[in-house]
């Protein structure tokens, strides 16, 4: 493998982030009072056995060719390939911000990215460890799977759900599940140390707030009908319907649910089902069927459509960045979300044509705080984008993987 590297911001910024993270922490130390004659625990704060805590992000990039099974974790801090267990016939790859699942029609291959960050609100902690294969999960090519730090939810095609224990996933093995009472429409998303899910109640599909031990504690009065795709904010989780998103909140003990209306008919195949954001970010997109972008502000509760060439991909920063979109001509294009005018656009990178992307398999952009990656099959490449800098392309990562799937972690 070579890499084509442009320097990046990552080593400027890493004394600065030392020393907010030791300024933070010191912040909350409960020992930070006690003499000499009391001393301090010996277990540092943000302490986790096994990692390597760093003032900086520790992005990586999961790859997966499903043709030839070749499933590797590309390192964007040091430019190496990690190579992992052989996984054919992928046909999606879900991320839940350290771990990725392989899914194929005959089961789910869990790899532990070996990248992660912990969001204490005011300060954040990037850890890095090895990559591994965790192992296989009885879950399917239609299953929806859904995290959080506790517990990964998994729901099958009819509607059943189990819950695995995360922190078992930490330590290197899947345990056997709970399986929760009932079935749910769509994917039951953990949030707030509870499960949010939808039920046919006499027709009408209702949100219902779950416990761990699937008990039902809430039901707010709301409906979503057709309910589809789902993404946690730092506001709440937005969970997908026909007529636009429900935002879900914990606010004191109780959940709310506030609907945020597109304002005007939708026809089912502009509806904004899958999610796309930069994890933190408050700002989502979604494609709008062929030629536009959705992009849902959840802090101002506001849909915008953003009139573009036909899309294959799209993503963004969110905070002022641009709306990034890969569109078939093969280039990405920028455009300012507020105005909808493209800003800028970069030479082809892939080869123009939409693929099928019906098996989910289509390229993507992932994004985190200052960088863009999108992902060349045909050309066994990654491409990394400097999207503050007018797309610029940072650097050009060449692999002996195929990348057909790719995720980040470590955000």
């Amino acid at each position: 493998m070579t890499v084509r590297r442009n320097v990046t911001p990552w080593a400027s910024a890493a004394l600065v982030l030392t020393a907010l993270l030791t300024t933070s922490c010191a912040g909350e130390n409960p020992d930070a009072g006690r003499s000499e004659a009391n001393p301090p625990s010996a277990t540092p704060h943000g302490y986790v056995e096994g990692a390597k805590e760093a003032a900086e992000q520790q992005s990586r990039l999961l790859l997966n060719d499903p043709d030839s099974g070749n499933t590797g974790v590309l390192d964007l801090v040091t430019g190496k390939v990690h190579r992992t267990a052989e996984v054919k016939d992928a046909v999606r790859l879900g991320m839940d911000g350290r771990f990725g699942y392989l899914q194929a029609p005959d089961g789910t291959h869990v790899l532990d990215s070996g990248a992660w960050m912990v969001d204490h609100g005011d300060h954040v902690h990037y850890y890095s460890a090895p990559t591994r294969d965790v192992g296989e999960m009885p879950a399917g090519s239609q299953a929806q799977i859904r995290s959080d730090v506790a517990v990964t939810a998994v729901t099958d095609e009819n509607g059943r759900t189990v819950l695995y224990d995360r922190g078992k996933l930490e330590k290197g093995r899947i345990a056997t599940p709970r399986t929760l009472r009932g079935t749910y429409t769509g994917a039951v998303v953990p949030y707030e140390e509870h499960l949010l899910a939808f039920a046919n109640r006499g027709g009408a599909i209702k949100l219902v707030v779950l416990d761990r031990k699937g008990e039902r504690v809430s039901s707010p009065d709301v409906t979503c009908e057709a309910p589809r795709g789902d993404a946690v904010t730092r506001r709440g989780v937005i969970l997908g319907c026909a007529d636009g998103a429900l935002l879900v909140r914990a606010q004191d003990g109780a959940f709310t649910a506030e609907k945020i209306p597109y304002g005007k008919h939708v026809p089912g195949q502009e509806r904004a089902t899958t999610f796309r954001h930069r994890p933190g970010s408050d700002t989502l997109t979604a494609q709008a069927g062929g030629d536009a972008v959705w992009v849902l502000d959840v802090a101002e509760r506001t849909w915008k459509q953003v009139e573009t060439g036909p899309v294959v991909a799209v993503n963004t920063a969110g905070e002022g960045s641009p709306l990034l979109v890969l569109e078939t001509d093969g280039s990405v294009h920028g455009y300012d979300i507020a105005t909808g005018k493209q800003t800028a656009r970069t030479k082809p990178l892939l080869t123009p044509g939409k693929p099928d992307g019906s098996d989910g398999n289509a390229p993507v952009i992932e994004v985190d705080r200052s960088r863009a990656y999108v992902n060349d099959p045909e050309g066994k490449k990654v491409l990394e984008i400097d999207y503050n800098d007018g797309l610029r392309i940072a650097r050009s990562f060449d692999l002996d993987v195929k990348p057909v799937l790719m995720a980040e972690a470590g955000r």
